[in-house]
C-alpha cells in the first residue's frame, strides 16, 4: 500500500507556508516601488533586496543547527511571529537606511521560517515519494507567487502602501496560528522524541565548530544558486523594466509565472523520482535561457507572458529538483543543515543578482541586463554536465538513501 502523503500535518505546513509565502510576495514587486517612492534610485533597489536576502544567508546555519538541536516547531514559530512583526514594522519606515534595516530583520526572519518550515515538510513526507511530496510541498510557494505579487500590486494601486503591509502581517499571523497546531511527528526512522533529541546530539558531538553547511547538499545548493541570480534580477527590475517599457500586464506576468510551475512541480518531480535529476536540470535551464531572451527583446504583453511560462516551468522544475537532491543523502538528523544549505545557496544567489544587476542596470539598462543574466545559467550547464561526466555510473534516484 502507498504511503500517504497528504496527512493531517502535511496539510497544515502546506497551508501555513502558503501563507507565510503569500504575506512575503506581496512585497517583492512592490518594495522596489516603495523605494522609489521614498526617492531612491535602482542601485538602491539593488542593495533593498540584496539586504534582505544576505541576511537569509547569514541566519540559516544558525537556523539548521536549530531545527536539528531544538526542535522544528520552536524555530518555525519565532521566525513567523517575527515575519509578521517585521512586515507590521514596514508601515511606520519613512527613510530608506531604516527600511534597509527592517529588510535585514526580516531577511533573518525568513531565514528562520522558511528552513524549518522545509525540514518540518521533509520529515513528513514518506522517504520513496520525497521528489513527488517536495513537488507538491512546492505547490504552496508556487500559490503564493501566484496570488501575491498581483495582491500586492493591486492593494497599492487601489490603497496605499500602509494598507500592503498591514495585509502582509496579517497573513503572517494566521501563519503562525496554523504553525502552532502542527503536530511535530518523530524523524522517521529515529523512533521517539527523546532518541530523537540523543542522537541528534551524539551527531553534534562528531561535527566541526564551524559545522556552517551540509556537504552533501552543496553540489544541488551551487546549481541552484547560479539560477536563482536570474530570479533576483526578475523580482528586483522586471515591475521597473515593464513601465519604462509601457509593457502592460505585469501583474500577470507573476500569475502565469506561478501557475506554470504549480502544472509542471507534481509532473517533475514524479519524474525526478523515476530518472533523478538528470532528466530534469539540464531542459530546465534551458528553459531559464530562453526566458531571459525573450525579456530582453521584450516589446509587448504577449512577449511578457511567454516568458513567464518559459521562466515558470524551467526555475520551478529546477528549484523542486535541486531542493529534493539537497536532502537524499543525508540522515534524517542533518536534514535541518541540509535544508539551511539549500536556502542559503538559494538565497545568496537571488541577493548577489538583486546587487549586481541594480549596478548593470543602472548603466547598460534592464534590456542588456537579461542578456547578461543568461551567463550564470551557461555556467550552471557547465557544471552539471562536468559533475555527469565524473559520475557516468551514479544510480538516480537513490532512494535507498533517504
Amino acid at each position: 500500500m502507498e504511503e500517504k502523503i497528504w496527512t493531517r500535518d502535511f496539510i497544515l505546513i502546506f497551508i501555513a507556508n502558503f501563507l507565510s509565502f503569500l504575506g512575503f510576495q506581496m512585497l517583492s514587486p512592490t518594495l522596489p516601488l516603495y523605494v522609489r517612492d521614498l526617492g531612491g534610485n535602482d542601485i538602491i533597489v539593488g542593495w533593498v533586496v540584496g539586504s534582505f536576502t544576505f541576511s537569509a544567508l547569514l541566519i540559516r546555519p544558525y537556523a539548521g543547527h536549530a531545527v536539528d538541536m531544538r526542535g522544528r516547531k520552536p524555530i518555525l514559530l519565532a521566525g513567523t511571529a517575527l515575519l509578521a512583526i517585521s512586515a507590521a514594522a514596514f508601515a511606520w519606515v519613512g527613510q530608506l537606511l531604516l527600511l534597509l534595516l527592517l529588510r535585514v530583520i526580516q531577511g533573518v526572519s525568513w531565514g528562520l521560517a522558511t528552513t524549518a518550515s522545509g525540514t518540518v515538510a521533509t520529515d513528513l513526507i514518506p522517504p520513496r515519494r520525497r521528489g513527488e511530496g517536495m513537488g507538491y510541498f512546492s505547490l504552496s510557494s508556487n500559490l503564493a507567487m501566484t496570488f501575491g505579487p498581483a495582491l500586492g500590486l493591486t492593494i497599492v494601486g487601489l490603497h496605499h502602501f500602509d494598507s500592503l503591509f498591514a495585509c502582509s502581517a496579517a497573513l503572517c499571523l494566521t501563519s503562525l496560528l496554523l504553525a502552532g497546531c502542527i503536530k511535530m511527528n518523530p524523524v522517521p526512522g529515529l523512533g521517539q522524541r527523546t532518541q530523537h533529541a540523543a542522537t541528534a546530539a551524539e551527531e553534534h558531538k562528531k561535527t566541526p565548530r564551524w559545522d556552517l553547511f551540509e556537504k552533501a547538499a552543496l553540489l544541488p545548493t551551487g546549481l541552484t544558486l547560479l539560477i536563482a541570480v536570474t530570479f533576483g534580477s526578475i523580482s528586483s527590475f522586471l515591475p521597473l523594466y515593464a513601465t519604462q517599457k509601457g509593457v502592460d500586464g505585469i501583474q500577470w506576468y507573476f500569475v502565469v509565472f506561478a501557475v506554470i510551475m504549480m502544472l509542471t512541480r507534481p509532473l517533475t518531480g514524479k519524474l525526478y523520482d523515476r530518472k533523478g535529476h538528470r532528466a530534469i536540470f539540464v531542459p530546465g535551464a534551458v528553459l531559464v535561457i530562453a526566458a531571459m531572451t525573450l525579456l530582453s527583446g521584450m516589446h509587448s504583453t504577449m512577449t511578457l507572458l511567454l516568458a513567464a511560462v518559459l521562466y515558470g516551468a524551467g526555475f520551478g522544475a529546477i528549484q523542486s529538483a535541486m531542493q529534493a537532491w539537497a536532502v537524499e543523502n543525508v540522515p534524517p538528523t542533518r536534514r535541518g543543515m541540509a535544508n539551511a544549505t539549500f536556502f542559503s545557496g538559494f538565497d545568496l544567489g537571488i541577493g548577489f543578482g538583486a546587487i549586481l544587476f541594480g549596478f548593470i542596470a543602472q548603466t547598460i539598462g534592464y534590456g542588456n541586463l537579461y542578456l547578461v543574466a543568461i551567463i550564470p545559467v551557461v555556467l550552471s550547464i557547465a557544471g552539471y554536465l562536468f559533475y555527469t561526466v565524473l559520475h557516468k555510473k551514479e544510480k538516480q534516484p537513490s532512494n535507498a538513501s533517504f
